[in-house]
């Protein structure tokens, strides 16, 4: 969420667990689309030490991405917790965090920030999965947590959107009751109990 300058509610964006988590299928599936693509000369980068987690997630993902794992890996503690929701199982510890981003850097795939949040100790940012140059983009929003002393990540959540657009549950759902996807006010003290 975000506010504008009068404090309302300018920007949201919201995405829901995915129901089917495909683990390794999207890895493969991404692997095989972008098969002989080119690898990407990077623009030179400063080498920072930010201590805030907005300016952790920014530096990483702005400047360091797609560089050497161990760049990314100098930032996180040993303990980390890293959720994935196309995965059932949360990685644990830097082996398997390091693994991961591995696997998920290689030609073709590339992971565009587009909102920061302030945070000191925690942060959330959006992001867009753009392959090659593919017009439609997998949205997303991930969720950073930060050990107050040691400044390292400790605790990751990416949250992707469905790659099946719309979700198919979604979609049988407005074909067999098309209000549901229609959305309008109700007035105050209309609902049971509620306001």
């Amino acid at each position: 969420v975000e506010l504008n300058e009068d404090g309302k509610i300018s920007y949201v964006r919201e995405i829901p667990e995915p129901i089917f988590k495909p683990g390794n299928l999207t890895l493969d599936l991404l692997k095989a689309v972008t098969a002989g693509a080119e690898e990407q000369i990077l623009p030179p980068y400063e080498t920072k030490t930010p201590t805030d987690a907005n300016d952790i997630v920014k530096y990483l993902f702005n400047d360091v991405q797609g560089r050497s794992a161990d760049l990314v890996m100098d930032f996180f503690d040993e303990r980390i917790q890293y959720r994935d929701f196309n995965f059932e199982d949360m990685l644990v510890g830097k082996k398997e965090v390091k693994g991961f981003i591995e696997d998920f850097t290689f030609p073709g795939l590339t992971f565009r920030t587009q909102r920061f949040d302030d945070g000191i100790l925690s942060t959330c940012f959006t992001w867009e999965v753009v392959v090659l140059d593919a017009p439609d983009t997998i949205k997303g929003i991930s969720f950073y947590e930060i050990d107050p002393t040691t400044r390292k990540v400790t605790y990751v959540r990416d949250v992707p959107e469905s790659g099946i657009k719309p979700p198919i549950l979604g979609k049988l759902a407005r074909l067999i009751r098309p209000g549901l996807g229609t959305f309008q006010g109700v007035p105050i003290g209309s609902r049971p109990n509620g306001m």
